[in-house]
């Protein structure tokens, strides 16, 4: 097993081998990040004259772009590894490679314990992926390439091959902030961001590809800072007067990071900065949020609702929330669900706590057993389910401007997403309403979905 050095990888895309057509195949899970990480690979080796397929049997290179944030990552990756045995033996010269944050966290691990993966690359190693999959073509020799590069500046342009109406624009990586449960820093490394003046001409860029609406990605994008000292509110500013995006999106924020100015620019740019903010709380609990290095307590988070809904009252609010957590009583598990009541999310995102590797809270004493977790979490949807149902029933009968994204000619139907972020299908048989932003009349008000019928 060979220990590759990005540093002396050519960065010569060119390099790669061309000469004949191949497909590949990508398996994909986890976060926004990694599907926007998915989309870019397959851009890359696009240049280098691989053909994307929509199955593993039909491909010569299988790459599993993994994420390890939740458990038993590592297990899923060398399950899906293991179905790919008899493709494998059918065709010796079939490639598997492992990435995404198991790839990062792993390295040589993965190929210690499985002989199916030919190489692995982690994070950082994306950009040099037609370079690693030729070299795994000219060698029988496995490898891993899973260095941080500190010290490079965050440079990269949105690699996207059909955009489409809406799509993923990075604006930092990685994260400082170490909360005791997330293993983000070891898998994306310290954080970094680009340019804005970079961001501003990508998003450029992808408005004259027909991109009408853009959703800012970061593991933490209020942390944003370009070199010219501007801020994540700065960005939001300059991309609101100087592109022609017609909406901007962002995920994930931080509540301890999130400030006036952030919702006083949203409330200026309002005919483009949609008015939904996914605002994690993790937990109800301050002693638990401490345990969690959150940076926060419970009465700092409500305080942060109210300021945002004093300077933007009309803001739609989802969540993720963390249950089980190590030492979590019962009590502490009640402040959780009470949080949810007082500021009536209408999306939430929960899971049961899982140890991470190298994580502090998986040293942490009193770990919660998993049936206990289990229940608590099921509880949790079943006291959010109908609250949520309740929420959205507003929603019936308004009017809401609905950016279409595609039209079913077979169903005749049209799917779009409102400035709440709901995604939301109208009867239309009229495929040139994809791109425009049309009003719809809702009819029906579900969590996760509008019915309606477009106003004439």
């Amino acid at each position: 097993m060979q220990e590759i050095n990005n540093s002396n990888i050519s960065s010569d895309i060119k390099s790669a081998p061309t000469d004949m057509k191949k497909n590949v195949y990508i398996s994909t899970y986890g976060c926004q990040m990694n599907v926007n990480d998915t989309e870019r690979m397959y851009s890359l080796l696009e240049m280098s004259n691989y053909t994307p397929v929509s199955s593993p049997d039909q491909a010569s290179l299988i790459l599993i772009n993994s994420c390890s944030v939740r458990e038993k990552p590592v297990h899923k990756v060398y399950s899906e590894v293991g179905k790919y045995r008899k493709l494998k033996t059918k065709n010796p010269n079939l490639k598997i490679g492992v990435g995404g944050c198991v790839g990062q966290q792993e390295k040589g691990n993965l190929l210690k314990n499985s002989r199916m993966i030919d190489f692995v690359f982690g994070t950082d190693s994306i950009d040099q992926l037609p370079i690693l999959v030729g070299k795994a073509e000219k060698t029988k020799e496995r490898f891993v390439s899973a260095q941080f590069a500190h010290r490079d500046p965050y440079q990269i342009d949105t690699l996207v091959r059909n955009p489409g109406v809406s799509t993923f624009v990075n604006i930092t990586k990685g994260c400082d902030n170490f909360c005791t449960f997330c293993v983000v820093p070891f898998t994306r490394g310290r954080e970094k961001s680009r340019k804005m003046t970079e961001v501003i001409e990508d998003v450029n860029r992808l408005t004259q590809r027909g991109v009408k609406e853009v959703t800012l990605l970061g593991q933490n994008v209020n942390s944003y800072e370009s070199d010219c000292g501007s801020d994540f509110s700065d960005l939001l500013a300059e991309l609101a007067r100087s592109t022609d995006v017609q909406r901007i999106r962002y995920t994930t924020s931080h509540p301890k990071d999130f400030d006036a100015k952030l919702v006083s620019v949203m409330s200026d740019y309002k005919h483009k900065i949609c008015e939904y903010i996914h605002l994690p709380f993790q937990s109800g609990n301050s002693r638990i949020l401490e345990m969690m290095n959150r940076g926060y307590t419970r009465e700092q988070y409500l305080d942060k609702i109210k300021m945002i809904r004093d300077i933007l009252p009309e803001a739609v609010f989802s969540t993720d929330i963390i249950v089980g957590f190590p030492s979590e009583t019962e009590e502490e598990f009640q402040d959780t669900l009470s949080l949810i009541d007082t500021v009536g999310y209408e999306t939430l995102f929960a899971f049961k706590y899982s140890p991470r590797p190298m994580t502090k809270a998986a040293r942490y004493d009193f770990q919660i057993a998993e049936d206990v977790k289990s229940e608590r979490l099921n509880r949790l949807f079943d006291f959010h389910d109908p609250f949520a149902m309740n929420i959205v029933k507003r929603y019936q009968d308004q009017v809401l401007e609905i950016l279409v994204e595609q039209v079913n000619l077979e169903k005749k139907m049209a799917t779009g997403r409102s400035r709440q972020n709901k995604l939301t299908h109208f009867t239309s048989e009229d495929s040139s309403l994809v791109g425009k932003t049309v009003p719809v009349k809702i009819l029906q008000a579900f969590p996760a979905v509008l019915r309606g019928e477009m106003v004439l």
